[in-house]
C-alpha cells in the first residue's frame, strides 16, 4: 500500500501539477491566492473511462464573452489569436486534475478534469485542436476553453481524461504537435458561404452527447454527412451541406423513411 501511494505522489509530481494557470487576466503575482482549497494539484482516484476518452466532433462554435481579450500574467502580455483559421504547433504539453475541478475556465465554463478539453495561452475559446504524442503516435481531439499553462516549455495543459489518452500520465508532460481543426474565425467563414447551400434539421437537443450518438448513427446506417451546431443555448444535428436540390429531397426521404420522420430542410428555399 505505501508503494502504491509514492508512486501516485510521484506520479503527481511529475505531472502538470505545478504548473503555474491562470483563469482571469491579472498583473498580481499571486492572481489564484485563495481561490482553490488544494495547494497542489493531484490525481483523480480513478483512470478515465473509454467513454470519457471519446474524442468530440470539431464544430465551429461562436467566440466566448470570457477569454479572448488581450491580457498580462507575470509580466508577460498575450493576445487571443480570435481570427485564427489555422494553426499549428510543437512543444510540451502537461495535464492539470483535482485541484482545478469544478472551478471556472478562463471562458465562464465549468472545468471538467474527465472532459476532452484543454487550456492555450492564445488559441480562441473555444476552438478544437488534434493533439498528437510524437513519442507514442497517440492522438487526441480537445476542445479548447481555458488559458494556460504559464510555464515557460509547455504549450498546452491537457484535461485529466485527454493525458490519459495520449499515454502521458505517468512521465507528466510529453512532447507533442498541435493542429487546429475548427475555431469561432471559422463558423465566420462558413456563414458566408452558407446561404447557396442546403441542410436537413434531424434532430435538436440541449444534450450535445445524445446529438454526437445520433451523429456516428446516422454516418454508420446512411453513410451521409453531418454536423453538429450550437444555436441559442441548443445544438443541431444537421444533414449537409449540399448544393443539388435532387439530392436534398432524395436525403430527406431517406430520413425520413428512416428514424428521422420529423426531419425538415433547415431552408426550404434552398433545398426545394
Amino acid at each position: 500500500m505505501k508503494y502504491i501511494l509514492l508512486t501516485l505522489c510521484s506520479i503527481c509530481l511529475l505531472a502538470a501539477c505545478s504548473s503555474k494557470r491562470q483563469h482571469t487576466a491579472s498583473s498580481s503575482n499571486e492572481p489564484n491566492a485563495g481561490r482553490y482549497q488544494q495547494q497542489k494539484d493531484s490525481i483523480p482516484q480513478r483512470l478515465p473511462t473509454l467513454l470519457e476518452m471519446t474524442d468530440p466532433t470539431p464544430q465551429a462554435e461562436p467566440l466566448s464573452r470570457g477569454g479572448n481579450k488581450p491580457y498580462n500574467l507575470f509580466g508577460q502580455n498575450y493576445t487571443p489569436l480570435v481570427s485564427a483559421t489555422q494553426h499549428a504547433e510543437i512543444g510540451i504539453a502537461s495535464w492539470y486534475g483535482n485541484k482545478f475541478h469544478g472551478h471556472l475556465t478562463s471562458n465562464g465554463e465549468t472545468y471538467n478534469m474527465f472532459g476532452m478539453t484543454a487550456a492555450h495561452k492564445t488559441l480562441p475559446l473555444p476552438s478544437y485542436v488534434r493533439v498528437t504524442n510524437l513519442d507514442n503516435k497517440q492522438t487526441a481531439i480537445v476542445r479548447v476553453n481555458d488559458r494556460g499553462p504559464f510555464h515557460h516549455d509547455r504549450i498546452i495543459d491537457l484535461s485529466y481524461s485527454a493525458a490519459s489518452k495520449l499515454g502521458m500520465l505517468q512521465q507528466g508532460t510529453a512532447r507533442v504537435q498541435l493542429e487546429l481543426l475548427q475555431s469561432p474565425a471559422m463558423l465566420a467563414q462558413h456563414i458566408t458561404t452558407e446561404p447557396e447551400q442546403c441542410f436537413i434539421q434531424v434532430f435538436a437537443s440541449s444534450d450535445n452527447n445524445k446529438l454526437q450518438q445520433l451523429q456516428q448513427q446516422l454516418k454508420q446506417q446512411q453513410a451521409l454527412p453531418t454536423e453538429i451546431r450550437p444555436a441559442s443555448g441548443i445544438f443541431r444535428l444537421l444533414v449537409g451541406p449540399t448544393t443539388d436540390k435532387q439530392q436534398a429531397q432524395r436525403w430527406l426521404s431517406q430520413l425520413k423513411a428512416g428514424s428521422f420522420p420529423s426531419a425538415y430542410f433547415s431552408d426550404s428555399r434552398l433545398c426545394s
